[in-house]
């Protein structure tokens, strides 16, 4: 009797966890299609709006450059092409004004005022280039050119991998956004497969985040993207040293 009981246990626990185990695949396989499907979604949704050099229009309040790093205080490769690629639609004259947005927040780490000087020295006046210097996320750089500079249509300057969820933030904000591919030099495998990896989650984290549209991470005043982009500089003019 008491090995047929033991028996009857055995089985009852090996059913339950095969119970568990389908449960955990079906939420597994669930939970998979649900970030995939999104992310599809996000795509598929932004790749409208995606344009080239010669198809992009000429009437934006700005083209709008995304940060993405530096290497020591100068712009990483990935970002420099962006600011190459953004100073070549200006000269173009698909718009009057260049925003760089990007991360600030730490006086060793001002990806902003690197993007400026380089735009600078391939031959933009200064007064013609705004930094934002709380653009800590692609999300906070969408709300803060609609909401602090004032921008109704922009062309969002950045690498293919990431325009789609920087358009699709752009659009649920009420933006009028399009985008251009801002690559110009050829990225290694590791870098790919990484921003290949790290947009899928991010597509999924902003498809919530412009449902709630909270406020980006910092407001503060409303600056005019149609006047003079000196007003956005944090540093002191340098002296002429014969002066």
């Amino acid at each position: 009797m008491a090995r047929w009981s033991s028996a009857r246990d055995g089985s009852r626990i090996k059913r339950f966890v095969l119970i568990a185990l389908a449960v955990l695949i079906f939420l597994g396989l669930a939970g998979a299609g649900y970030v995939f499907g999104v992310n599809a979604y996000v795509k598929r949704s932004a790749q409208p709006r995606i344009r080239t050099p010669e198809t992009a229009g000429h009437d934006y309040d700005c083209v709008l450059v995304l940060g993405c790093g530096l290497d020591g205080d100068k712009p990483s490769p990935m970002l420099r092409d962006r600011v190459e690629t953004a100073v070549a639609l200006y000269k173009s004259g698909v718009s009057k004004k260049l925003l760089m947005s990007g991360d600030h927040g730490r006086v060793e780490h001002d990806e902003v005022n690197a993007m400026k000087d380089l735009a600078i020295s391939l031959g933009v006046p200064g007064r013609d280039v705004f930094m934002d210097h709380a653009g800590f996320s692609t999300y906070d750089s969408m709300y803060r050119a609609k909401y602090i500079f004032g921008a109704e249509k922009v062309l969002i300057v950045t690498q293919e991998y990431h325009l789609y969820r920087a358009i699709y933030i752009a659009s649920h904000l009420g933006l009028d956004a399009d985008g251009v591919d801002g690559q110009i030099v050829a990225y290694d495998d590791y870098t790919n497969l990484y921003n290949t990896v790290r947009e899928i989650l991010a597509r999924n984290k902003d498809f919530l985040k412009v449902i709630v549209r909270p406020k980006s991470t910092y407001t503060g005043e409303r600056i005019d993207i149609r006047g003079n982009g000196d007003v956005t500089n944090d540093r002191p003019k340098e002296v002429p040293s014969n002066a």
